[in-house]
């Protein structure tokens, strides 16, 4: 009888630990041949002139599949890379290597499902199936107490009702050894310039520096449960996960899962309750996530015109201003220079960014959306699309953007020393109120 041999496709999932397409295959099949395709149509152009992928987030990248490629090298298996479409590259690999099936971790937004779509044409002209997994979000799939299409509109409803009826499930195990085919050609990381990117610079101002790959997200977890730090709050208030734990630019490229998250800081938290701030954030994620599931890209083209303003007539000039840092706005320019200057900002900031162009300056909030997917070391579709939707007053629930409007009076005035340090000295003034 000849060997079965699952081809494994890495996607947003780069990880050992909590990889449930990862352990499934080595339990199904003789050998399994891992592969990450470096896909060029992330590396274009989006529609408003930004790079889909800035070079920040390019790099977080490149550094986590190196590190993913490290480690599948200690249980024994070898990364394939390649650069181009995974839709001709998975076919060919699976004739090359005579593999009986394709697992993948499924995607919801709409760019994401496409190409899962074209892959899973493709396969199906050289008669392979390519087998879906849940495995981005907190709460399974099959363990909601509702079916997508009855999920809660309201975040409010959607987390008391999953907080009552459901469960997260424990972590998928860590696999030993793996056994993969005869690869005689691994393929090498490219580097930023052959996909049209600069080598960023790093900022001597920047307070924490994010290095991808799953080795350096343990040890942020571990850092982030060893200095009580999972769980803050000021004054009674929720503050974000993100803010304290930076953890969000492995979650966004599934260096770490948050079902691992949430059962590791369960274990260290005295409360170990669903109202802790940590847990509101992640499920926060799942929202967003199952939003798009249930409405695919209605949910954040939907709009009530009543309750949205016209846009400026000179709306380029003030977006142009916005994103570098020239608004005249002092808080709004240092949170812009810092963007631009490390890639990341803490959510209170990008709130109040994004509530300054669309509520203020009046710019059409999809040119926001697509700067800060540019941006972001820690972009995430859903996530990042349906923050900016919610902020806009558009999508299924838009009272509950009241979470996401800009930061509190309180907030802000706790960033003097913030503005001082992202702005030259001449251009610091008092900050204003209008936020």
């Amino acid at each position: 009888m000849s060997e079965k041999t699952i081809l494994v496709w890495f996607r947003n999932d780069l990880r050992i630990h909590d990889n449930e397409i990862l352990l499934e295959a080595i339990r199904k099949a003789d050998k399994i041949l891992p592969v990450y395709c470096f896909d060029p149509f992330y590396f274009t152009k989006s529609s408003s002139g930004e790079f889909k992928t800035g070079n920040f987030r390019a790099r977080f990248l490149f550094e986590s599949v190196a590190d993913l490629r490290k480690n599948l090298q200690e249980h024994g298996a070898e990364l394939v890379i390649r650069i181009g479409d995974p839709a001709e590259i998975l076919p060919q690999l699976c004739e090359e290597y005579h593999v009986n099936e394709v697992y993948h971790h499924r995607e919801v937004a709409y760019e994401e499902t496409s190409i899962s779509e074209q892959v899973e044409t493709a396969l199906w002209k050289i008669k392979l199936n390519l087998k879906h997994f849940i495995g981005h979000t907190l709460y399974h799939k099959e363990d909601l107490p509702f079916p997508i299409k009855d999920i809660p509109d309201s975040f409010v409803t959607f987390k008391k009702k999953i907080e009552r009826d459901s469960n997260v499930r424990p972590c998928i195990d860590t696999p030993g050894e793996i056994h993969t085919p005869v690869i005689t050609d691994a393929g090498e990381l490219p580097t930023l310039r052959q996909l049209g990117l600069t080598e960023p610079a790093d900022d001597p101002r920047a307070t924490t520096k994010f290095i991808g790959g799953e080795t350096e997200a343990l040890r942020q977890l571990n850092y982030f449960i060893s200095n009580n730090s999972a769980v803050s709050a000021k004054n009674g208030k929720i503050d974000s996960l993100f803010v304290t734990s930076h953890l969000s630019p492995w979650i966004s490229v599934g260096c770490i899962s948050l079902r691992q998250i949430y059962w590791d800081v369960l274990k260290n938290e005295d409360n170990q309750h669903n109202n802790s701030p940590l847990i509101v954030e992640l499920l926060w994620r799942d929202y967003f996530r199952f939003m798009f599931k249930k409405h695919g890209q209605k949910f954040i083209t939907a709009k009530n015109s009543n309750d949205v303003s016209d846009f400026a007539v000179n709306q380029d000039e003030l977006f142009t201003n916005w994103k570098n840092g020239e608004t005249g706005t002092p808080l709004i320019d240092a949170i812009m220079h810092e963007l631009n200057a490390t890639g990341y900002i803490n959510n209170y900031s990008r709130q109040t960014t994004a509530g300054y162009l669309v509520n203020i300056l009046k710019v059409d909030w999809t040119k926001g959306a697509a700067y800060f997917e540019e941006k972001l070391i820690d972009y995430s579709p859903a996530s990042n699309w349906g923050n900016w939707a919610f902020i806009a007053g558009i999508g299924s629930d838009p009272k509950d953007s009241r979470y996401y409007n800009t930061a509190r009076q309180t907030d802000l005035e706790t960033k003097n020393s913030f503005i001082d340090t992202w702005l030259p000295a001449d251009k610091v003034k008092s900050p204003v109120n209008t936020l």
